[in-house]
């Protein structure tokens, strides 16, 4: 495993559409390791492939100790809708409100390509938004309320 370095806002990367990922292969698995130890490292719960520079439709999320691995990533069914902060290890010193789903039900690959169905909510739903947004080119400073944009260090959910 090893500490990738993070790509900031700025960086053209970001807008770009990841594409599917196609081989589960030890190349993936790499690159999975390589991204969960630094989102630990920056103390952050979700990342995805695109924010250490591989425009790859991968992600990882870990909430209390849960961790999922998100590849090609389908978000399949939406219900109710939560305003909360946000930060982004991409943006760093930012923060800000956006809406997201209270529960989501997404549709993803494992390393192993094995197709699994997760249903999550609140905080772990919108982790889950963020992180399939990178893989679209969104950022979360795209869909922040207007007027609500905050300075100040991102923390880690317990």
């Amino acid at each position: 495993m090893a500490i990738r370095e993070i790509v900031k806002v700025g960086d053209g990367i970001l807008r770009q559409r990841s594409r599917e990922v196609e081989a589960f292969d030890g190349r993936l698995e790499s690159l999975l390791d390589d991204m969960l130890e630094t989102m630990d490292r920056e103390n952050g719960i979700g990342i995805a492939a695109v924010q250490v520079g591989i425009l790859k439709r991968a992600a990882v999320i870990k909430n209390k100790d849960v961790l999922y691995e998100l590849i090609n990533p389908v978000i399949i069914i939406e219900d109710g809708a939560v305003v909360d902060g946000e930060g982004c290890l991409s943006v760093p010193g930012q923060r800000g409100d956006v809406e997201r789903p209270k529960t989501l039900t997404v549709r993803a690959f494992d390393r192993n390509g094995v197709l699994k169905e997760h249903t999550v909510r609140d905080y772990t739903a919108r982790a889950f938004c963020h992180e399939i947004d990178h893989m679209d080119g969104i950022l979360f400073t795209d869909k922040l309320i207007e007027g609500r944009k905050k300075r100040g260090k991102v923390k880690k959910a317990r």
